[in-house]
């Protein structure tokens, strides 16, 4: 096991909020609840959140892990040791009884180079990238293919890397890929995330949990009621009664046809749009007088027996 540098600069105790003599168990329970807080999913475009989070990650790396904290603890109580971390020579200068010259090699079995800076793990660089999902396949879930480009900058070469998309993710949600980042320098690799971008439907809305979609009833069938068809996402329709008298911007409700996300599902929200004509034959605006006179009130008629 590497000892890093950091490992003298960072109380990973103080990072998690436990004491340094707290169990195991305490360490983990710590960890948790702050991972629930500030995990990336629950804050998205929270840089702070972010940084946070992955700094209590690399604390519990160490001090969740029984040998590193074992190692991590005995370094912070050895310290530096006047030397520092990357002295020229063979090792570190003084700080021992009797004097001399020792190698950290020699007391944690460690990758301590000599003449040079210490042969220390590093953990890979976390990617991220935009994915863009047509809005079926958003709703739906979809197994597809990223494709990184390499590069210095990446620490990695051009790559194509498989990802299930989960049913019902959201435009600008953020998943984390554990793993699939850049390569690691003796250490893990780093995290891949993926900022999903769903394109627009040219039928179909999103409202949390529910799809959306307008619906153009003909305005003889608003005013006297019918049962219109409305599509559905899956390309099937349904069947909904509309009331007479039902006005534009009406919304009914069609149960379990919206966006499937965990364990519910929601609904499909039809919102009426009445279709007024505008360019009329002759015969349809004749129907159109007629129909305009039998709705006009009917005049009354004075009364005879009445004198001013």
């Amino acid at each position: 096991m590497a000892i890093q540098q950091e490992w003298f600069e960072k109380d990973y105790y103080a990072t998690l909020g436990v004491d340094k003599g707290a169990s195991a168990k305490e360490v983990t329970k710590a960890y948790r609840g702050l991972a629930r807080k500030l995990h990336p999913d629950a804050n998205p475009g929270d840089d702070a959140a972010e940084a946070k989070f992955k700094e209590i990650s690399a604390a519990y790396d160490v001090v969740g892990d029984e040998k590193k904290r074992s190692e991590y603890d005995e370094a912070r109580r050895l310290g530096p040791m006047g030397g520092g971390f990357g002295n020229q020579g063979a090792g570190f200068q003084g700080g021992f009884p009797g004097g001399g010259q020792f190698d950290l090699s020699d007391l944690f079995g460690g990758d301590f180079g000599f003449g040079g800076n210490p042969g220390r793990s590093r953990r890979g660089t976390d990617l991220e990238t935009t994915l863009s999902l047509p809005f079926r396949e958003a709703v739906s879930g979809v197994t597809t293919t990223v494709s990184l480009a390499g590069g210095p900058e990446r620490a990695t070469t051009s790559r194509d890397v498989k990802v299930r998309i989960p049913p019902g993710v959201k435009h600008g949600q953020r998943i984390r890929l554990k793993g699939k980042g850049g390569p690691g320098n003796g250490g893990p690799a780093g995290d891949l995330f993926l900022v999903i971008n769903v394109e627009p439907h040219p039928v179909f809305g999103r409202k949390d949990d529910h799809l959306t979609v307008t619906v153009r009833v003909p305005w003889w069938q608003a005013v006297r009621g019918a049962k219109i068809t409305v599509p559905t996402l899956d390309g099937s329709a349904v069947t909904v009664k509309v009331p007479p008298g039902t006005p534009t911007g009406r919304t009914f409700r069609v149960k379990k046809r919206g966006v499937q996300n965990g364990g519910r599902t929601g609904d499909l929200l039809a919102t009426i749009e009445v279709d007024v004509p505008t360019d009329l034959t002759k015969e349809q605006k004749a129907a159109v007088e007629a129909l305009e006179q039998a709705f006009s009130p009917t005049p009354s008629q004075p009364d005879d027996d009445v004198t001013g």
